[in-house]
């Protein structure tokens, strides 16, 4: 909880940093436009879809076999950021991705949401183009059910991720992204009668594609 609350605080506090560093050393990353009219696109708010390739399962017996599931799909998410310099911007993203997959006559089936933290270095060429990259780290939610010998388990775990992408300024307002990363979302525990006898961990290498609002705040 300590850390969730310390991921939280800084989540929070990131556009008062941002506007205080903005204030004193007076960057500007504005179009012309709204150059002039004194305003600062530096807050954003936008969504995800992230098209999940080979999302694994590694479903760990105690004393028996792996069974490795894995599955292409889609997850999809929401993003909260702030621009804090010329090169620098933190984010707060939350997602959802899942399995349902039946494998050696076991079914299984995972729920996840991740909350994220995400800060990005990048580089913007003529106010319109920008690689970067990136690093998340947060907590997930995960549910598992695994039907044999039939258990629903839940977990509180640790994330993170590494993202490459490039930022694409539309306009003033309005930014599309593209992106590759690796998110590694938990391990989850599977008990029967009380008893851990098997654990899952939960990684993807994902491609996604945003679309994001910037507003002055």
């Amino acid at each position: 909880m300590k850390k969730l609350a310390f991921v939280l605080a800084i989540t929070m506090a990131a556009p008062a940093v941002a506007n205080d560093y903005w204030d004193e050393y007076d960057y500007d990353y504005d179009s012309d436009a709204a150059t002039q009219m004194n305003i600062r696109r530096d807050t954003y708010v936008g969504f995800r879809l992230h098209k999940n390739e080979s999302l694994a399962f590694e479903y760990d017996v105690h004393g028996g076999n792996d069974t490795n599931v894995s599955k292409d799909n889609w997850g999809f998410g929401v993003v909260v950021g702030n621009r804090l310099s010329d090169h620098v911007k933190i984010e707060y993203e939350t997602m959802y991705t899942g399995i349902s997959q039946t494998k050696y006559a076991t079914s299984y089936d995972f729920d996840i949401w991740a909350n994220m933290l995400n800060t990005y270095l990048f580089y913007e060429f003529d106010k319109a183009i920008a690689p970067y990259a990136g690093l998340g780290i947060g907590f997930s939610s995960i549910w598992g059910a695994v039907s044999v010998p039939g258990t629903s388990d839940y977990a509180f775990d640790l994330s993170y991720s590494a993202m490459l992408g490039v930022n694409f300024a539309l306009n003033d307002r309005v930014d599309l992204n593209l992106g590759v990363k690796y998110q590694y979302y938990g391990r989850v525990a599977h008990k029967f009668n009380d008893e851990e006898f098997a654990v899952t961990d939960i990684d993807s290498t994902e491609f996604y594609f945003g679309a994001v609002y910037k507003f002055g705040l």
